[in-house]
């Protein structure tokens, strides 16, 4: 079956749309994204603004599009930490389906590390024996640990790198005061949940998902994203602190000039470095295992699960708790919507 995955993040909107069976590998067929910088578009009460919505609407009508005009079986359609953390989520989200005909679904923090958990889990095996997994988002940090697919520990915690550049209000580059408030600031956060994580060990393998380990291991010499998706790639504790003490002492556009770094994350970047250190630390790591999987390929394997068990019982109902929606519905709601001209993608 043809499955899409829109992932609406921090950062990001982000639409994967992949063939895809039980037991396969997931084949993409299509990769788009957008920067749309939800978290940045954030009022003084923490509401999603009216430009903010008016983007995420356009944007998330053009995906829908996009999904039907590639045949999906079905859009998944899913919100991270931005949405989850706007006072007027509900609104937004209400929005978004009456003009899309989208029905995006808000993930839980717990639920984002443990659908990461799982795709990790994955791609490396059980080979692979005990891992504990890492995520960095723009709004926040996800941690998982344990022997199986599902988990013994997951945990969310609002430590996303441009969510604290955003609090700690950090300059461009940052101060070695500044620097020296956000890392006493970082230790003092993950302090009890690093305990939690490593009660779940010791763990054979620490994994690290998602772009920003990806950006950071590129900079600490790990084959480009060229090389493909099979090549090993890793991040030793040791290389961290190198690129961490390195690029938080350069100003945001030299960072989007260095190779591996995209120019909508460079900002973000040295925070990005300093959360990854900090947890690194904190979990007594020393080596990072890179994985191309994270959320939006666990959502697949999740609902390719779902599917599967519903086939072997027919008294069981295949809902997906990451919005469902069939191509076609998706694609003839987003036509109406833009020849009715009811989208919104003006400021």
């Amino acid at each position: 079956m043809r499955l899409g995955v829109l992932d609406v993040g921090s950062n990001t909107v982000h639409l994967l749309v992949v063939d895809a069976r039980r037991g396969g590998h997931p084949t993409p067929q299509l990769s788009e994204k957008e920067p749309l910088k939800l978290a940045g578009h954030l009022d003084a009460d923490g509401a999603i603004t009216e430009y903010g919505v008016s983007e995420l609407v356009r944007i998330v009508g053009q995906a829908a599009l996009s999904a039907a005009r590639l045949g999906c079986d079905e859009l998944l359609a899913f919100a991270t930490s931005a949405l989850r953390d706007a006072t007027n989520s509900a609104e937004v989200l209400h929005e978004v389906r009456a003009l899309t005909g989208v029905d995006l679904q808000v993930l839980s923090g717990s639920d984002e590390a443990r659908v990461t958990f799982l795709a990790a889990r994955r791609w490396f095996g059980y080979s692979a024996g005990d891992m504990v997994v890492l995520d960095i988002g723009g709004g926040s940090l996800e941690l998982a640990g344990g022997q199986d697919e599902e988990p013994a520990v997951a945990l969310s915690l609002p430590l996303g790198a441009g969510r604290l550049r955003r609090d700690l209000k950090l300059s461009d580059p940052p101060t070695l005061k500044q620097l020296s408030t956000a890392e006493e600031f970082l230790v003092a956060q993950l302090a009890g949940p690093a305990k939690k994580i490593r009660s779940a060990g010791p763990f054979n393998r620490a994994v690290g998902t998602s772009k920003t380990f990806r950006t950071l291991a590129r900079l600490a010499g790990a084959a480009p994203s060229s090389a493909g998706p099979l090549v090993p790639r890793t991040l030793s504790a040791r290389a961290l602190r190198q690129i961490t003490a390195f690029v938080t002492r350069m100003a945001a556009s030299d960072i989007g000039a260095l190779d591996g770094v995209s120019a909508n994350r460079a900002e973000q970047t040295a925070v990005a470095a300093l959360v990854a250190e900090a947890a690194v630390t904190a979990l007594k790591i020393t080596e990072l295992h890179i994985c191309p999987w994270a959320l939006r390929e666990g959502l697949i394997l999740r609902r390719l699960d779902q599917l599967a068990f519903a086939d072997s019982d027919p008294d069981s109902e295949s809902g997906t708790d990451a919005g469902s929606e069939s191509g076609s519905d998706v694609g003839s709601r987003a036509r109406a919507r833009k020849s009715s001209g009811a989208g919104r993608g003006k400021a």
